[in-house]
């Protein structure tokens, strides 16, 4: 395994303790993404012209289209499921709500809306827990990690797909505080994965197109799209989609992948507001919205004294941020020491759902805040406590989805809430999406945060509108809830171009970039966002943008490990079996012996000929690519039979080979990489990293002054390089390995 470094084998068995940042994980691999020219490359690409390049080219646009297409159409059958299930609950908490006058009536209506909360809730956890906990929280974290170059297990599969649709689905009906904008994000990663490919390994069809796609950095690049075009579904925002994949996600762009994204959020966008459009009665009518819809903000000019305020606003959302990250890590540990069952989990589950149906019910209960109706921000208003003709404002904000419930906070109208009630809802909600954060079920953190954050802007908007009458409170409550998101994800371009394109407010762009970076910086004064959090304590060797600094005096012989497992240009089947089985490394260098009597004396050295991969391996072992009296593989062998087996290669335990096979010998020069990407062992640090960096490497072979094989470098050796910014400190330390990481 390449993360596992050949002289850290007994540091690796170190247990972790629970919470711990400063820890690697060496179950984690990485992604291929260097083309492997080797002659049989060589030989195909010869054989290929101009009319394979166009062929090629239209594949990939016709890819991301019908990407765009099939997201759009998870989406639809996520908003059609969630708004056909809500209505019926809603309307059955309506029924017995309206009935009430009386406080000692709230028994019914109450065990009404827990068990219409609870069953769902249950469902939705059971199949996190029991059938694929890869489609747990949003999937953000993990989807950054593989467009990084890690390879996160199980994360694209079509069965994580199916549990993470229907778990979403699962908890808005249930009422958690989990957006579903974050889970299309990882849906959409996951259709790209797999209609690129033109196959289905859990199917085991294959439909014999696309093989030229079938390669690790092809993948990476629709794996790209596929997570902004699930942002443009979620949001009806293709260029925040294309920036958000851009900022937070892939690690390697160009130009041409640029086009083919922005492509592809616009057909999922499209393709969303038609059916959805027609769906509503307006067939033709493209300006129906996503899956969400803030509303349209008519009146958004603004003056420049607002800019303090919204500078201010931003340094309240990043210390909240910052607050509720450090918090989330503290209660992460708590999961990890108390519950750590399988029943632990659904319970904890249930209990969440449970106390946040009781909050919103004594909410309701102790407040008095009744509007006339026709200021109703909600389809279901409900009487309780009020007169006729008038509805209770503290169950409009809860008894909804929570997209509605942002919707709700940017009305402009002042009188449409108390102050007495938002603050209320604005304590509770961000202790709710605090602990809700993590739990076993299907549900991102960007709606809840911007629910958070609109209640509290709108408590300095109705601040404002007390000195300046004609203030639009919306506006602030747009301001509080993007720096409240900003401050827990530290997200900026992307997230300020989401909530333009949401809102349709193109003029509030610079207050909103204004608040976002504030909140940014001052929550990384603080702490480390929430998805890169999550990613440390998965012990995911993510690789930062830069190299460390000061790090010049570090060189490629301090970084490599070594000694390197080898093997020669011809070797034996039994060798390369007993290797496989024995280690459990990726990369192995290929080397030749040469005597020099001249110049050496007779010294034997061992020169690099190229790397050859353990994938590649495991399939020159299943087609028994030997060298023999027997044997001719030299025709039926070719780029396609290592193509056939992408990504699930077998194990070398599954190979079944003959005592007389073992004894025959692989000529690997035809097969391994002759042109590995190679660094002399006095390179620093900051040189090893950015070319490794730049061109997406899994290893790379360092040599000394001779050319022979001195060590080598893998991601692990690079990322165990963390610098740490805290309070305005900026240091370096070096993380331990260990193989016991959950």
């Amino acid at each position: 395994m390449d993360f596992k470094g050949y002289d850290l084998s007994n540091e690796s068995e170190e247990i972790v303790p629970i919470g711990s940042l400063n820890h690697l994980s060496t179950k984690y691999e990485s992604l291929d993404y260097e083309v492997i020219e080797n002659e049989l490359y060589r030989e195909e690409e010869q054989k290929k012209g101009y009319r394979y390049v166009v062929q090629k080219d239209f594949s990939r646009w016709m890819t991301f289209f019908w990407i765009g297409v099939t997201i759009a159409f998870i989406g639809i059958i996520i908003f059609i499921s969630i708004e056909i299930g809500t209505t019926f609950k809603f309307n059955m908490i309506k029924k017995y709500f309206d009935g009430c006058t009386e406080a000692d009536c709230m028994v019914k209506p109450y065990f009404v809306a827990l068990l219409l909360n609870l069953i769902p809730s249950l469902v939705g956890s059971c199949l996190i827990v029991y059938v694929e906990p890869m489609a747990k929280g949003s999937g953000i974290p993990a989807v950054k990690c593989f467009l990084n170059g890690i390879k996160v297990p199980r994360l694209i599969r079509l069965k994580t797909l199916v549990v993470k649709v229907i778990g979403v689905t699962c908890v808005a009906l249930g009422g958690m505080w989990g957006g579903k904008e974050g889970p299309m994000i990882h849906a959409g990663s996951i259709v790209a994965a797999g209609v690129s490919q033109g196959k289905s390994t859990t199917f085991n069809k294959d439909l014999g197109a696309l093989n030229f796609f079938r390669e690790d950095h092809e993948k990476r690049d629709f794996v790209s799209g596929g997570a902004a075009a699930g942002i443009a579904a979620a949001f009806g925002a293709p260029v925040g989609g294309l920036l958000f994949s851009l900022e937070e996600g892939a690690s390697f762009w160009n130009q041409a992948l640029t086009w083919r994204t922005f492509f592809g959020s616009m057909v999922s966008m499209f393709t969303l507001h038609s059916v959805l459009s027609a769906y509503h009665g307006h067939p033709g009518d493209l300006t129906y919205k996503g899956l969400l819809n803030f509303g349209k903000f008519d009146d958004l000019s603004y003056h420049i004294l607002d800019i303090p305020v919204f500078v201010l606003m931003g340094i309240v959302g990043g210390l909240t941020g910052a607050l509720f990250c450090h918090l989330n890590l503290k209660l992460f540990i708590f999961r990890k020491r108390y519950v750590n069952k399988d029943w632990k989990k659904v319970l904890e589950v249930l209990i969440v759902c449970a106390t946040t149906v009781t909050i919103s019910f004594l909410l309701i209960l102790f407040t008095s805040d009744c509007k006339k109706l026709g200021l109703d921000p909600t389809d279901h208003p409900i009487q309780f406590g009020c007169n006729d003709g008038e509805f209770n404002a503290m169950a409009a904000l809860w008894f909804q989805l929570l997209e509605g419930t942002v919707r709700s906070l940017f009305h402009d109208t002042p009188d449409v809430f108390n102050t007495t009630t938002v603050v209320y809802f604005c304590i509770c909600a961000y202790f709710i999406t605090l602990w809700t954060y993590g739990v076993h079920f299907s549900g991102g953190v960007l709606i809840p945060g911007l629910c958070t954050g609109a209640a509290w802007g709108r408590l300095v908007g109705r601040a404002v509108f007390h000195f300046f009458p004609n203030t639009n409170i919306g506006i602030y409550s747009l301001i509080g809830a993007a720096s409240q998101l900003g401050g827990i994800t530290r997200m900026t371009i992307s997230l300020t171009i989401i909530l333009v394109e949401a809102t349709g407010s193109i003029t509030f762009g610079l207050p909103l970039m204004i608040c976002l970076m504030t909140a940014k910086w001052v929550g990384d004064f603080f702490s480390e966002s929430i998805y890169d959090t999550q990613i440390e304590l998965s012990g995911m060797p993510l690789l930062a943008w830069d190299p460390p600094p000061l790090s010049s005096n570090i060189y490629a012989n301090n970084l490599m490990t070594h000694p390197v497992i080898t093997f020669k240009t011809k070797e034996t089947v039994g060798n390369i079996v007993k290797i496989l089985k024995r280690y459990s490394h990726n990369g192995f260098p290929v080397i030749e012996y040469v005597q020099n009597y001249e110049l050496d004396e007779g010294k034997t050295k061992c020169y690099l000929r190229g790397l050859i991969l353990r994938s590649q391996l495991i399939v020159l072992l299943e087609n028994k690519v030997f060298d023999g009296p027997l044997t001719n593989y030299w025709d039926s062998v070719t780029m396609e039979t290592f193509r056939e087996d992408y990504p699930r290669y077998s194990s070398i335990e599954d190979i079944e080979l003959l005592q007389n096979d073992l004894k025959l010998t692989i000529d690997l020069s035809r097969f391994m990489n002759p042109s590995p990407y190679i660094v002399q062992h006095t390179m620093s640090l900051p040189r090893v990293f950015k070319l490794f960096r730049a061109m997406g490497l899994r290893h790379i072979v360092v040599v000394n002054d001779s050319n022979e094989v001195a060590g080598i470098v893998t991601r692990k050796d690079l990322a165990r390089y963390k610098v740490i910014r805290h309070m305005g400190k900026i240091s370096v330390t070096e993380l331990k390995f260990s193989s016991k990481m959950d």
